[in-house]
């Protein structure tokens, strides 16, 4: 039996990505979960069922003979995807356990080329809709020297990988830019910021793809959606608004979260 339940673990986890994400998430000991996979100790009533509700099977299963067990896992899997949309969605489906502690409002900031040297601030939001959970953000800036005003909306997917959170969106308007973020947190219990770089199109003086670090900033429930939006803009980089972890991220980042790239850069 307890040959049975290592074997079928080693599956499960082949799956699943590294082992030790897999431990953190699960909260369990590396070492101990070591034992498990290698046959050597099998886990207690708790930890049994904490494994089997993080990996969404019975209890029993876990025991089943290994060729049972495999059958069972391709019968739960479905029907390989078969149309290019379908592959794509695939890694979004199933996030609702990995990203629930997300979902809610944040200000996003970021260097944009198309704003010069300012601290650009957008309006983001994580909500599940469908099994998905999606994102949705809105751009707000006005230039009054040139009577510019951008008003732009996005639409797009979240799936974690790892630690790691990748947004894939598109803007609403005609023809309009697909943008990618990548995002992380410092801490596992810490989700006040989010760090990471954001892949986008300038659309002034003329459209061209740049990359540049990004942090995201969690609203408080109490603040109003009118609030919020009106937040959004361009700021200078010692605007008295712009939150001191805000700036000193974009300005002055740890060298060992991302490569070393001032502000922003056009590709």
């Amino acid at each position: 039996m307890s040959g049975n339940f290592s074997e079928n673990l080693r599956s499960l986890c082949a799956e699943h990505g590294s082992i030790a994400q897999i431990c953190r998430e699960i909260g369990l000991n590396r070492q101990q979960f070591n034992r498990y996979l290698s046959g050597s100790s099998l886990p207690s009533a708790h930890n049994l069922r904490r494994i089997a509700r993080y990996f969404a099977i019975p209890e029993s299963q876990l025991f089943a003979a290994s060729a049972d067990f495999e059958a069972r896992l391709a019968e739960a899997a479905g029907p390989a995807p078969h149309s290019p949309g379908e592959e794509f969605l695939a890694p979004f489906r199933g996030q609702q356990r990995n990203l629930k502690r997300y979902l809610g409002f944040y200000h996003a900031y970021f260097h944009t080329p198309s704003w010069g040297e300012g601290i650009f601030c957008a309006l983001a939001r994580f909500i599940e809709k469908d099994g998905l959970i999606l994102s949705r953000s809105l751009e707000v800036a006005h230039d009054p020297e040139q009577s510019i005003r951008q008003i732009s909306r996005y639409r797009g997917l979240v799936a974690m990988r790892g630690n790691r959170l990748f947004i894939t969106e598109h803007e609403r308007a005609h023809e309009g830019s697909v943008a990618q973020t990548i995002l992380f947190s410092a801490h596992r219990q810490q989700l006040k910021y989010l760090r990471g770089m954001t892949m986008g199109l300038a659309w002034r003086p003329f459209p061209r793809p740049y990359a540049a670090r990004t942090i995201w900033k969690r609203l408080d429930e109490r603040v109003s959606a009118r609030e919020a939006i009106a937040a959004c803009g361009v700021y200078p980089v010692r605007s008295p608004r712009i939150d001191p972890t805000v700036r000193n991220y974009l300005e002055t980042p740890d060298k060992e979260d991302l490569p070393d790239l001032s502000g922003s850069v056009l590709l």
